[in-house]
């Protein structure tokens, strides 16, 4: 019997021959129809289905190539389109967008048709790029190989954004979508190169031309608005990466090739001006372009400028003080709110200071204690405690410029002596504020006497206190009527006063003798000198009988001893004072100026006038009036004659002698022998005070007069301590 063999293999069914053409024929078709932007006949679904039977079947490769070609195919026509359209900027971009928006939409469509390739083939196959990116190199392929259309849309959006730069409005979308088109064809580098260059240009020919027409601040104000502008073009449609380059060439088109002439046209206006806003614009824009050491040249030269006339102007000496305070609190007003507080327009302003307030050698160390005096003496300018400590606050930062502060501290002195001796003083809480914030700034040696004539006038309290209850001094009541207070006071911690001779009363004479006896019989060895010039007394004059005419009289003692000889007497002539008071004549006449010449006349001079002559003769005026019960005629002790100026600063001149003299011995003796020139450098970082080397010349050879120093007989130049 026959066998039947049952075969199970199953034969692999063929494709058609014709199935890829087809297949593809009708997908032509559909891309076609994409194309030519017509309707596609074959449903989404059934081409769907085709690329996915061509991709199972292994044909991908045919498809992906031939859909490639037609695509190129249809780019390159449509890129050709674009030759030969219109030269209008506007018209010519429009299309070239219209173009871009086109190929998108079509390359999105035809992606959706052959997703499956896309997402099968090509995403297995390492040198293939997506469908997406194939229209895109496609595209960029044919737009570079057609320059005169590349060019013509770079050229075509430069046109534009000038036209928007002269203030015209242009199509802003349109550029916007331009450059994302280049963007994503990678050919925004192209585009971006020409622009800073055309911006470069612009902004050199403007930039010139607009600081010609414009003073500083409305340069400043164009300045500011072009960066803003550019801001708001990178915002709107420049790539990011742009910003960096753009705002770099603006700011070297119009601030760094100018930083010297805006700084030198405006900067010193502005200041004069005190124009915050502009100087705060100003400082923003020049730190963009590493300007501050423009600020700081120009900063530090306006204020030596200004502030050297301040110190030398001779008829504001008197206002010399309060014309800096006011001067640096504008400085300080500003570098705050127009500089930042910039840390080196803080230091420049610091050393132009210290220059200019010691381009005046002394006057301004001495003006600047007298205006301490004043805000320190009781009826000074109505301000309350919190501003007088305030307005001090500020005279100490003008004092730590002083180089000369030695001068300062003599004039103090004198003024503080004035204060406590004539109870002139508004606080002594604030006198001693002050001495203690001179303490922190120069040391206790600099305030040691200062102290000490405090520590005097707390002694001399409980001195006087001793002796009212001592009996010299009831012993005394039994005699006179009237009261002395004395302040002691140790000579080496006051300003030295000259001998005033002046025949005291009797009456004083008794008082002081018997406060003589009380202080030496508790301080033997000691020595007590008076001094005339600084005592102050209390009358009571009597011009009429009634009450009214009974008053109190605050007077110097020279006043009260010219007083007290019409008692007396009814008429004195100048020569009869003189002989009775045996004062210093100059004193005596200055002293009879003020009784008698002055608003509060307590004695008539005849004949009436000025000055105090010879010949002239002095009546008690009887008819005096006044609403007042105590009356100040003790102006004349406040005031500072220019004599007693001379000698205070000829005083400081004697004592940096003695301290000259002292360092030059202090460093021969440490370093035995020394050259002319490393003693005079030496002696630089030691003094405190300002001294040139021909003045330090003139001390050397003092000391060698004196031989406390020798000239090296080999070497002229060299000195050597003598032992």
């Amino acid at each position: 019997p026959k066998k039947m063999i049952i075969s199970l293999k199953k034969e692999k069914p063929k494709l058609p021959e014709t199935f890829e053409e087809d297949t593809w024929k009708k997908l032509k078709m559909s891309v076609h129809a994409v194309h030519r932007e017509q309707p596609v006949e074959q449903s989404f679904e059934e081409l769907y289905k085709s690329v996915e039977d061509l991709c199972i079947h292994r044909l991908g490769p045919n498809l992906y190539s031939r859909l490639q070609n037609d695509c190129e195919e249809h780019i390159k026509s449509e890129i050709d389109s674009l030759i030969g359209q219109p030269d209008d900027a506007t018209i010519f971009l429009e299309v070239v967008e219209a173009c871009w928006q086109k190929h998108c939409n079509q390359m999105s469509l035809i992606r959706s048709i052959f997703l499956y390739l896309d997402r099968t083939y090509v995403i297995q196959s390492s040198n293939v790029c997506s469908l997406w990116a194939m229209g895109l190199q496609s595209f960029r392929k044919h737009l570079t190989s057609a320059p005169e259309v590349q060019n013509k849309i770079v050229s075509g959006m430069l046109s534009l954004i000038l036209q928007e730069r002269m203030g015209d409005m242009v199509n802003r979308s349109l550029l916007r979508n331009l450059l994302r088109m280049l963007g994503q064809l990678q050919l925004y580098s192209s585009f971006e190169a020409a622009f800073l260059a055309d911006t470069e240009s612009f902004y050199r020919q403007e930039g010139s031309d607009k600081l010609q027409d414009l003073d500083i601040p409305n340069y400043l104000l164009f300045v500011e608005r072009r960066i803003e502008e550019e801001h708001d073009r990178i915002g709107h449609y420049l790539d990011i990466q742009t910003k960096k380059p753009l705002i770099s060439k603006l700011d070297t088109q119009l601030l760094e090739a100018h930083v010297q002439t805006i700084v030198d046209k405006g900067f010193e206006i502005l200041m004069t001006q005190h124009r915050i806003k502009d100087l705060e614009r100003l400082y923003n824009l020049l730190l963009r372009v590493n300007g501050l050491s423009n600020i700081r040249q120009a900063f530090s030269a306006y204020i030596k400028k200004t502030g050297v006339e301040i110190v030398m102007n001779d008829e504001r000496g008197l206002e010399m003080v309060q014309d800096l305070l006011d001067f640096k609190a504008r400085l300080d007003e500003l570098l705050e709110q127009a500089f930042a507080s910039n840390d080196e327009l803080s230091h420049s302003m610091k050393d132009a200071f210290e220059t200019l307030i010691n381009a005046r050698q002394n006057k301004p160390a001495e003006l600047i204690a007298k205006f301490v005096d004043q805000q320190l003496r009781s009826g000074g300018k109505g301000v309350s405690e919190q501003e007088s400590e305030l307005i001090l606050e500020r005279v100490l930062i003008l004092f730590r410029y002083l180089q000369g502060k030695d001068v300062f501290e003599a004039f103090f002195k004198k003024d503080l002596a004035k204060r406590l001796l004539l109870n002139k003083s508004a606080s002594i809480d604030a006198e001693k504020a002050i001495i203690s914030k001179l303490k922190q700034e120069c040391g206790s040696s600099f305030t040691n006497k200062l102290e000490g004539m405090f520590k005097d006038m707390e002694l001399s309290k409980d001195i006087m206190a001793a002796y009212f209850n001592s009996s010299v001094k009831k012993e005394l009541n039994d005699k006179v009527g009237s009261e002395l207070s004395v302040h002691v006071l140790t000579t080496g911690y006051w300003p030295a006063y000259p001998p005033a001779p002046l025949n005291l009363p009797r009456e004083i004479l008794d008082h002081q003798e018997a406060f003589e006896k009380f202080y030496l019989s508790k301080h033997q060895g000691r020595r007590l000198t008076w001094q005339n010039s600084l005592a102050h007394c209390s009358l009571k004059a009597t011009f009429r009988p009634n009450s009214a005419g009974r008053k109190e009289l605050l007077v110097s003692l020279y006043q009260a001893t010219v007083l007290l000889l019409f008692n007396g007497s009814d008429e004195l002539s100048l020569s009869e004072i003189a002989a009775a008071v045996g004062m210093d004549d100059k004193e005596l006449r200055v002293t009879l100026q003020s009784l008698a010449c002055a608003k509060i006349k307590i004695l008539n001079k005849s004949p009436k006038g000025r000055d105090v002559e010879e010949g002239d003769r002095f009546t008690f005026n009887s008819k005096f009036e006044s609403k007042q019960l105590r009356i100040k005629v003790n102006s004349i002790q406040l005031k500072e004659t220019q004599e007693e100026n001379d000698k205070t600063t000829e005083s400081v001149f004697q004592d940096r002698q003695y301290q000259v003299d002292a360092a030059i011995v202090r460093v021969m003796k440490a370093r035995k022998s020394l050259s002319h020139t490393l003693l005079i450098s030496e002696l630089f970082k030691i003094l405190k005070f300002p001294v040139t080397p021909p003045d330090l010349k003139k001390r050397i050879e003092s000391l060698i007069e004196r031989e406390y120093l020798e000239r090296d007989r080999d070497s002229p130049s060299v000195y050597k301590y003598l032992a």
